[in-house]
């Protein structure tokens, strides 16, 4: 079994070294077998085809995207790390282009949706813990949807932009123009309406068997009217 796993280890991490080096049309179980070392059957019956490795490797990428959003220490001003947050993953697929045009460049199956389930469960973490601190001017899911289409979006942009003809500034444009529209300042006072409502909602995980799944739904539903309702500002 080790010896399998680490041949499985050693074609993934050349597989991503030749994504690096040559593109997505330098990889092919020709170029692949020779690099690493190893017959076309053993790519086959380690990953059933090309697809099946190029899925190993995108779910690897994930693997190290999330360790470097992990390794983030979080601080006492959760806006800042959702900002940090923002700036590491721009920066990891500026970094690796090839295997992140594989991670959200087509529709996510298989180890890939697994892997990105975690990434937006780390970024729910820093959008709750926003809510939490009464500064979240929208809902926690809203928020999470309007920080990963712009974030994702942004960055396969300038995937595809040649570095000489990108605007240095856009991405931190962009991300600040983000957290206007989904935060607020601290609050002075007390937490509106609103506040109150998107923070109860991010700590209702906690408590999971407080409420019925039937209740929880109704509970939800009408925290959702209530954060819609008068969004702090």
């Amino acid at each position: 079994m080790a010896d399998r796993e680490e041949v499985r280890r050693h074609i993934i991490d050349t597989t991503t070294k030749l994504l690096r080096d040559k593109g997505r049309d330098g990889v092919t179980t020709r170029t692949v077998s020779a690099a690493a070392g190893v017959q076309a059957p053993t790519l086959y019956r380690l990953f059933t085809d090309m697809n099946g490795l190029l899925e190993a490797v995108a779910a690897d990428g994930f693997e190290g995207y999330l360790a470097r959003k992990h390794s983030q220490m979080l601080s006492d001003d959760p806006v800042d790390d959702l900002r940090r947050g923002w700036d590491t993953h721009v920066g990891f697929g500026l970094e690796n282009p090839e295997q992140y045009l594989l991670m959200y460049g087509r529709p996510t199956s298989g180890a890939r949706r697994r892997s990105a389930e975690q990434a937006m469960a780390r970024l729910r973490v820093l959008v709750e813990r926003i809510a939490v601190a009464g500064r979240l001017s929208v809902g926690v899911e809203t928020a999470m949807e309007m920080v990963h289409s712009a974030g994702v979006g942004l960055t396969l942009n300038l995937i595809g932009t040649p570095p000489e003809e990108r605007d240095p500034a856009l991405p931190s444009r962009l991300r600040e123009a983000v957290l206007a529209a989904i935060t607020t300042d601290a609050p002075a006072g007390p937490p509106s309406v609103a506040q109150r409502a998107v923070g109860l909602k991010a700590v209702l995980d906690e408590v999971p068997d407080l409420y019925t799944p039937g209740e929880r739904a109704l509970l939800d539903e009408l925290l959702d009217r209530a954060a819609a309702h008068a969004p702090a500002r």
